[in-house]
């Protein structure tokens, strides 16, 4: 725990993270590219969970995840390394904050629920030509998308204060 403690102190004094914290604008700039991300990422798998669900039955669920899936990894490509450059300004408290750790193990669970999504019930639907319904279990992971997104942002949230 110390070595860890020791790592996350170097980092706070990192001289990325002191001059992001010494810049005017440059913290609340890389908070603006965050919440875009996440909107953009979160956004789009809100539309695709609800398709999942059953909303908007009219559109076919191989179109939309054409569409949708290319905005959530534009939004993955902003969180990513805003989140990381957010996260070593201030790496001592969130590194020992149980809301972050809260935080990390929750997108550790979308991205397992995404995957499952994607390899164990998505592909062999397209496989078999992408007619009718998904199996029921598509459901169950738009539902844990869904609820998992939540508390991903009321963590975020959360460590704003």
């Amino acid at each position: 725990m110390r070595i860890y403690g020791q790592w996350l102190e170097w980092l706070e004094k990192s001289s990325w993270a002191v001059g992001i914290r010494q810049s005017l604008w440059l913290y609340p700039a890389l908070e603006i590219i965050h919440i875009l991300g996440i909107v953009m990422l979160v956004g789009a798998a809100f539309l695709f969970d609800l398709r999942l669900l059953g909303f908007s039955r009219n559109l076919p669920v191989t179109g939309l995840s054409r569409h949708l899936l290319p905005w959530s990894q534009r939004g993955l490509i902003l969180i990513v390394p805003s989140g990381v450059l957010l996260f070593i300004t201030n790496a001592q408290a969130l590194g020992m904050d149980p809301v972050f750790w809260t935080k990390v193990a929750l997108i550790v669970l979308a991205a397992l629920n995404v995957f499952v999504f994607h390899r164990y019930l998505y592909k062999p639907f397209k496989r078999r030509g992408a007619v009718g319904e998904l199996p029921g279990a598509a459901l169950l992971c738009g539902v844990i998308s869904i609820l998992v997104w939540i508390a991903v942002v009321a963590c975020g949230r959360l460590l704003a204060y």
